[in-house]
C-alpha cells in the first residue's frame, strides 16, 4: 500500500492556475485523449419533415445530436452538423394538390408553416374517401420527379419557407447546422442505383408492376423490399440506399448509430401533436412566473432572455438525466423545480458562482479538497461520454458541483453545460 499526503495549497494553486489561464482547455487536453483519433466528424441529427411544424417528437434527436457535436468539437474535432430533411416523397404530391385547391400565398406570408400544416390535414381528410385526390397526388409527385417546372417551383418554395422557420426555432435551442441536406439531394441518383440493381439481377418486377429487391436467404421472395412504385416513382428506401451508395465502405464502417427512447406525455389528451415552439414558450413563461417571485429578477436587464435559456436547460437536463436509450415521462413540475437535479438548479449554481471568488486559503478544508479532486475527474467523465455517447455522465458530474466553491468550479460548470447544449446564465 502506498500512502502519501497532499499539499492542499499546492493542489488548489495548481488547479486554479490551469483554470485561470486556459479555462476552455481544462479536461479536454488530458492525456486520456492522446490516443483518440481526431479529424473531421459528421453528425447527422434532427431531420424533421419539411412543410410541417417542428413537433415535440424531434426535440430529443435535436438535443442529443447537438450534445454529440459539442462534445466532439470540444475535443478538437472538425465537426460538420448535418440536418437530413425529409424533403421528398409522396406527401409532397398530396401537399402540392392540397395547396392548388386550398392554398393561399397571402396566408403563407402571414403564418407559413401553420398554413401548410392546415392544408396538409385538409387534403389528407379528402384523400381518405376520394380516390381522385389520391390519383392527383400521385400525378403531382410523378411530375416532381420528372422535373416539372411548376411542381419544382412550388416544392422549392415550401422547402425554403420551412428551413427559415426551423432556423428560428433551432436558434432558440442554441442549435445550428452547417448543412441542410435531404432526400431530394439523392433523388437524382436513384435511377443510377436502380440500374445497378438491374445489372446485378437484384431488381425484380412484381405482377403489380412495382420494383422489389429479394431479401430472403433462399432467394424465394419470402422477404423483399419495394424500391419502386408501379408508376416509376421512388420511395424513401430507394433514396436511403442511394445515400449509402454514395459513401465508400470505409466511411460506412466508421459510422455509428445512436439509438434513443421515446418521450411520453408530450401529446394532448386527444392524441394531437404538440409543437416544439409551444413547449419552448410554455417553459419560458413558467420560468418568468417563477422568477417574478425572486428579488434578483428586477436586477436583470432581459428577464425574458434569462427565462428562455433556463427553460431550455430545464428541458435538456430532464432528458439527459438517465440513459438516452430509455423512455421517460415528461413532467412539467419536475422540469422546472429550483432544487434537486434539474436544469434550473444548474443555472442557479452557475449564477451564484459567477459572483463568488474566495481566496485560495479558504479552499483547504476537507470538503473543498473533495471538490478540487472531483474537478480533476472532468477529463475522465468526458472520456466516458465519448466512449458511450451518453450525456448523463456529464450531467451527474455537474450536479456534484452544487457546493458552489470557487471560480474554477464555475468555469468547469459552464464548459460542461455548454457541451450539453445549455447556455449558462450569470444572473437569475
Amino acid at each position: 500500500m502506498l500512502n502519501f499526503r497532499i499539499n492542499k495549497i499546492i493542489l488548489a494553486k495548481k488547479l486554479l492556475s490551469q483554470l485561470n489561464k486556459k479555462p476552455h482547455e481544462f479536461g479536454v487536453r488530458s492525456e486520456l485523449f492522446s490516443n483518440i483519433r481526431r479529424g473531421r466528424t459528421l453528425v447527422e441529427f434532427s431531420s424533421p419533415n419539411i412543410a410541417k411544424k417542428f413537433h415535440a417528437g424531434h426535440l430529443r434527436s435535436t438535443i442529443i445530436g447537438n450534445f454529440i457535436s459539442n462534445l466532439k468539437e470540444a475535443l478538437g474535432n472538425d465537426v460538420i452538423r448535418v440536418n437530413y430533411l425529409g424533403d421528398w416523397g409522396m406527401q409532397f404530391g398530396l401537399l402540392g394538390v392540397g395547396f392548388q385547391r386550398f392554398g393561399s400565398q397571402e396566408k403563407l406570408k402571414e403564418n407559413a408553416l401553420q398554413h401548410l400544416f392546415d392544408v396538409y390535414v385538409q387534403v389528407n381528410k379528402e384523400a381518405e374517401g376520394d380516390e381522385g385526390v389520391q390519383e392527383a397526388a400521385r400525378v403531382f409527385f410523378r411530375k416532381l420527379e420528372e422535373g416539372d417546372d411548376h411542381a419544382l417551383l412550388l416544392w422549392k418554395q415550401f422547402r425554403e419557407i420551412t428551413v427559415e422557420e426551423y432556423k428560428r426555432v433551432y436558434k432558440r435551442l442554441g442549435v445550428h447546422f452547417d448543412l441542410y441536406s435531404g432526400e431530394s439531394f439523392h433523388q437524382r441518383q436513384t435511377q443510377h442505383v436502380l440500374q445497378k440493381l438491374r445489372e446485378q439481377d437484384l431488381l425484380k418486377t412484381t405482377e403489380k408492376g412495382t420494383g422489389v429487391v429479394d431479401l430472403s436467404p433462399a432467394g424465394d421472395m419470402s422477404s423483399y423490399s419495394t424500391v419502386l412504385r408501379s408508376d416509376g416513382t421512388s420511395l424513401y428506401i430507394t433514396r436511403i440506399v442511394e445515400g449509402g451508395h454514395c459513401m465508400s465502405f470505409i466511411v460506412c464502417s466508421s459510422c455509428r448509430h445512436v439509438p434513443f427512447g421515446l418521450v411520453q406525455g408530450m401529446s394532448t389528451r386527444h392524441g394531437e401533436v404538440v409543437f416544439l415552439e409551444d413547449i419552448l414558450d410554455e417553459a419560458r413563461n413558467r420560468m418568468l412566473r417563477n422568477m417574478s417571485h425572486s428579488r434578483t429578477t428586477k436586477d436583470l436587464e432581459n428577464p425574458e432572455y434569462t427565462a428562455e435559456k433556463v427553460g431550455v436547460s430545464a428541458l435538456i437536463i430532464q432528458d439527459f438525466k438517465g440513459p438516452i436509450t430509455s423512455d421517460y415521462k415528461f413532467d412539467w413540475k419536475r422540469v422546472l423545480q429550483a432544487q434537486g437535479d434539474t436544469g434550473v438548479f444548474l443555472q442557479y449554481t452557475h449564477a451564484r458562482l459567477c459572483r463568488w471568488d474566495p481566496p485560495v486559503t479558504l479552499l483547504q478544508e476537507d470538503r473543498s479538497i473533495f471538490i478540487l479532486q472531483h474537478l480533476l475527474r472532468y477529463d475522465e467523465v468526458l472520456y466516458r461520454c465519448t466512449q458511450e455517447l451518453q450525456p448523463r455522465h456529464l450531467v451527474n458530474f455537474l450536479m456534484t458541483l452544487r457546493l458552489r466553491l470557487f471560480a474554477g468550479a464555475c468555469s468547469v460548470l459552464a464548459n460542461g453545460m455548454t457541451i450539453l447544449g445549455i447556455t449558462p446564465t450569470e444572473k437569475m
